[in-house]
């Protein structure tokens, strides 16, 4: 024991302190038990002592997400070594900003079992010291401690002066003697451990990882608080004090998941590889005859996938921010996988509605609105103004030319696609043109903003970033992307009325299956209640019906009505450009970008280069519905 103590000597604790100093990150492991870790200059530190008379699990996990923090022993044997390391850090981070909190966080005793076997109500004791008196950043422990909530309980908070603020049965850290020559306040924090089992003492881990994300929520705001009252530091946002550094994990787990998404592409093996097929023995059958579809060969096993998947790590993450988004892509690989195994099936509509959401009574009344208030058969061109693969192909080209000439590692490419026969498909990068596809030459450019300026360029910007969960998407992005590349088309002037009705009719085709409605009865619903014409209907109809009910295309329309909602309350876009990201994860990445895990999104779309783009952009945060888009695009093509 004595040469494993022995191995943090003073030489050991100089040279940690030089790192510090030279504002360089610190990473080491303890003796026996703990680890110090020190992201960069802060004016704060988290501590945590482990108790040596009893067990106590899951508790130093609640300080992982901060970017200062050390764990160690609470042995008395260890207990000098400890103090002369935390002063060490003090003595630099006091020189750099003035004054330095240390807060120290322990568990309490645990509470009564509840015969209902719900957990208990979180409760938390702040004890501080008679001085410094620091009554904004206690206030602010305070009432954000209040806030935490657990299965719908709202947070006990007790308050506490005295002298001697520790764990029970440790030394205090510091005298107040000693914290007045170093210039240290010391608050402690006991959390009542209801994230154990009272029966038996067994983790509850799900508990204890809700716990972890809001006490770092807390911690964060209290620092942040101290910082700008107290010290030289005047931090930007609360979030610019979180955990920047990552460990080894990360990366790890980051490459696993990239590693399943890239063994196969869901959209193209869920597509019928005999669309054109079917569609010509529909047309011979008079729309009688509902379509068999044939699906390409799967090139992976699902099982052995999952097994793959759910042998990745993810406990490991420290970081509760990025375990959550680690977590949500690992159960949205899941629900793929099994849709692919289920391909073809009923079951597949199940795993797809998990996925991708029913269609709400507001957006079925949107969609039925827009129908009935536009006029159908609305024209685009004729056959003479019209593009084929190639033509549409060659702009997409000189379009991401145009990119690559701004932003070198724009790695893009376009194909002309045998796999598809007609349509447009993103994947990995390449945008996939079916062979047989016919553009009409009013709607070339707004295709190109949805297809290169949104799916492309996020998928450029996700590939800029640390993170490959950025380029292959954040759990649930569909939406948010769909939506975005929508906004572009309108952006682009090019969102017209044929178009919205067919993102209309999409909605109420998803809603008519989930609703046990029959391909047949889709396609004529669409060909004869709502005037599609019959080759816009089956491909509408297909699309949904495609795998055995993807509900994906519901998403197309929701996603525009939400952006419009966000740019309404004042939402910023730049975020949703740093990656393929959902709406729940603005406030993340925000978050993210703030820490530095992530950069700023290195491309930004074509069409915000143009006044009439901007023009548009600064109508619609002023409050637009969708209604009121189609009527501008009824005037405008008047």
């Amino acid at each position: 024991m004595g040469k494993t103590v022995a191995s943090l000597t003073e030489r050991r604790v100089a040279a940690i302190a030089a790192r510090l100093a030279d504002n360089k990150r610190v990473r080491r492991t303890l003796p026996v038990w703990g680890r110090l870790h020190v992201d960069r200059q802060l004016p704060f530190l988290c501590v945590y002592r482990l108790p040596t008379d009893h067990e106590d699990l899951g508790t130093h996990q609640l300080i992982n997400s901060q970017a200062a923090f050390v764990k160690a022993r609470g042995a008395r044997s260890f207990h000098p070594t400890l103090v002369g390391l935390i002063e060490q850090v003090a003595e630099v981070m006091i020189e750099r900003f003035g004054a330095f909190l240390i807060v120290e966080i322990w568990s309490g005793k645990a509470p009564e079992p509840d015969p209902s076997g719900l957990p208990p109500r979180p409760r938390f004791r702040i004890l501080r010291s008679p001085a410094p008196d620091l009554p904004e950043t206690w206030g602010v422990l305070e009432e954000r401690l209040l806030r935490v909530k657990i299965s719908k309980q709202v947070a006990e908070v007790t308050v506490g002066t005295q002298r001697r603020v520790a764990p029970p049965r440790m030394l205090s850290l510091f005298t107040r003697s000693r914290l007045a020559e170093l210039g240290c306040c010391l608050i402690g924090v006991e959390v009542e451990p209801i994230h154990l089992n009272p029966e038996n003492g067994e983790l509850f881990p799900l508990l204890l990882r809700s716990l972890a994300r809001q006490l770092g929520n807390v911690f964060d705001r209290t620092f942040y608080r101290f910082a700008l009252r107290r010290t030289t530091h005047q931090p930007p946002h609360y979030h610019s004090l979180g955990r920047r550094a990552m460990v080894q994990a990360v990366w790890d787990i980051d490459r696993s998941l990239a590693t399943i998404c890239d063994s196969y592409d869901f959209l193209l093996q869920v597509t019928p590889a005999n669309v054109e097929a079917t569609w010509r023995r529909f047309q011979r059958s008079k729309f009688e005859k509902p379509p068999s579809f044939l699906y390409r060969p799967r090139p992976v096993d699902p099982s052995l996938l999952k097994r793959q998947l759910y042998k990745i790590p993810i406990e490991r993450v420290e970081d509760p921010t990025l375990q959550e988004l680690f977590r949500g892509k690992q159960m949205e690989l899941d629900r793929q996988l099994t849709m692919l195994h289920d391909l073809g099936t009923p079951a597949f509509l199940y795993g797809s509605l998990q996925l991708h959401g029913a269609v709400s009574q507001g957006l079925q009344d949107t969609a039925l609105e827009l129908l009935e208030r536009t006029p159908s058969r609305g024209r685009e061109g004729g056959k003479a103004d019209m593009l084929d693969a190639t033509a549409f192909a060659e702009l997409v080209q000189s379009e991401i030319d145009w990119y690559r000439a701004r932003y070198p590692r724009f790695d893009a490419e376009v194909e002309i696609s045998d796999e598809l026969y007609q349509g447009l498909l993103v994947s990995r990068g390449r945008l996939l043109v079916g062979r047989g596809t016919r553009i009409p030459t009013k709607r070339a450019d707004a295709l190109l903003q949805h297809e290169v300026g949104t799916h492309l360029v996020t998928y450029v910007n996700g590939r800029a970033q640390p993170l490959s969960m950025l380029y292959n998407g954040l759990p649930g992005y569909d939406e948010l992307q769909e939506g975005m590349a929508v906004l572009a088309e309108y952006l682009a002037g090019g969102l017209s009325v044929p178009r919205l009705r067919v993102l209309a009719a999409r909605v109420l085709a998803v809603h008519a299956l989930v609703d046990g409605a029959s391909f047949i009865d889709v396609f004529r619903l669409l060909d004869r209640a709502h005037d599609f014409s019959q080759r816009t209907a089956w491909i509408v109809t297909m699309r949904v019906f495609r795998g055995g009910g993807l509900a994906k295309d519901g998403v197309y329309l929701r996603g525009l009505v939400r952006i419009l909602q966000y740019l309404a309350e004042g939402g910023d876009l730049d975020p949703l450009l740093v990656g393929k990201i959902a709406a729940v994860h603005v406030g993340v990445v925000r978050e993210l970008l703030l820490r530095k895990v992530l950069v700023p999104a290195p491309v930004v779309p074509r069409y915000r280069e143009s006044d009439e783009a901007v023009s548009r952009l600064n109508t619609l945060r002023k409050g637009r519905s969708v209604l009121e888009i189609a009527k501008e695009s009824m005037r405008r093509s008047r």
